[in-house]
């Protein structure tokens, strides 16, 4: 059998690798699905606004839904899983129980199936979902790169890879890190939280008892930790009593980098980003400027849309379950 010269061998497979390599790139592209569903964001768009004229919690849940998705196996749908009788999935994780309205997914699915039939993917409506209630709460808008795939794991345990409430600086961007974000995309994607609003539990701590030496954290405005309390009393028979995480809670803005250098952070985590050189100067840019906080945050949030999921994916027929 004649043999063939290493150069001729060689050659394809270089080829081979550099195509792979360019298709995998440019996988995700604002434009494809432009010729198979052509009226997605209409779709998407119009069934947001609809769910949040009658429930205002809406934007923030589904901010957090996108977040909460890609930070534990990439933007792949595995938080929209149920939980079955073998395995409990993320959405019941204890960071995601009050996430709520993938009601606002399902239905959104449920009209894209009947206009294009096993076609978008659950991963790619929660992140046009996301940029959409972003927009419409007064943010800034960007093209979503689609064509991500749903994936078909999900575990709660994973959800203890979630950046906790009480996390300081070093732990944030170490978070982050992992996600391919660094300590601009951190801050920046912090900010997701002026549409946020928290349960007394992931707070509580920092107003009574808070060390030997003070009752209270120092870091908070004694005026607002007061308040806090009244909101969070002990014992607390109310499990929906919280706080809203800036002032303008309904609307997309930069109050709450403004909230946080006046002591008014509400998590502990959001509070040390003042405290921290590295992050400090960043807060105090967005402060001033919400334009450039828009800016950065559009291109914060089109690059954790890029944190993929395994590549073994599906395009769901129902979010709720594989296929």
């Amino acid at each position: 059998m004649a043999l063939v010269p290493a150069k001729f061998i060689f050659f394809p497979i270089i080829f081979f690798l550099l195509t792979s390599l360019s298709l995998s790139k440019a996988e995700l592209q604002s434009s494809y699905y432009d010729q198979t569903c052509p009226q997605l964001d209409k779709i998407i768009a119009d069934t947001v606004l609809n769910a949040s004229k009658h429930d205002p919690k809406v934007p923030a849940r589904i901010l957090r839904m996108f977040f909460h998705d890609c930070f534990i196996r990439g933007c792949d749908a595995s938080i929209l899983l149920d939980s079955t009788a073998t395995n409990k999935a993320e959405k019941d994780g204890p960071p995601n129980i009050s996430v709520r309205s993938f009601y606002v997914i399902d239905d959104a699915k449920a009209k894209l199936e009947k206009a294009c039939p096993h076609t978008v993917s659950c991963a790619d409506i929660i992140a046009i979902a996301a940029r959409d209630v972003v927009a419409m709460s007064g943010g800034p808008y960007w093209k979503v790169l689609k064509g991500r795939k749903d994936g078909k794991v999900s575990k709660a345990s994973d959800t203890s890879a979630l950046p906790a409430p009480f996390f300081n600086v070093s732990q944030l961007v170490q978070s982050f890190a992992k996600r391919g974000l660094g300590v601009k995309d951190m801050v920046t994607l912090s900010g997701g939280h002026t549409l946020g609003f928290s349960h007394c539990s992931s707070f509580v701590a920092r107003l009574r008892n808070f060390s030997s030496l003070h009752d209270i954290d120092p870091r908070l405005n004694t005026e607002f930790a007061l308040g806090l309390r009244k909101q969070c009393p002990k014992p607390n028979n109310n499990g929906d009593a919280g706080q809203f995480l800036d002032s303008t809670a309904s609307v997309f803005d930069n109050d709450y980098y403004r909230q946080l250098l006046a002591g008014k952070g509400v998590f502990s985590s959001d509070q040390s980003l003042v405290d921290d050189f590295r992050t400090r100067w960043i807060v105090e840019a967005y402060a001033r400027d919400q334009s450039l906080f828009f800016k950065e945050f559009a291109t914060s949030m089109v690059k954790l849309g890029n944190a993929r999921g395994s590549g073994d994916g599906e395009v769901r027929l129902h979010c709720r379950v594989k296929n």
